[in-house]
């Protein structure tokens, strides 16, 4: 399977994802099995080899997730 891995910071948030778009409040992902959901930051880093996305929270959630 080559679904990615997402992180907000150091914390995993998803698993199995099929999909990342961009959005105003943050970065809309859907995965298998799950509806699609807001995740407020923004893409900081892609690895396709380890199917790893790393994302920078948004405003005030950048402190807590570190």
């Amino acid at each position: 399977m080559c679904q990615a891995t997402v992180y907000l910071g150091e914390k995993k948030v998803a698993e199995e994802v099929t999909g990342l778009e961009p959005v105003e409040d943050g970065v809309r992902i859907a995965a298998f099995f799950e509806e699609p959901r807001l995740v407020p930051g923004r893409i900081l880093r892609i690895d396709f080899l380890k199917h790893r996305v790393w994302l920078e929270p948004l405003g005030e959630e950048r402190e807590t997730a570190r």
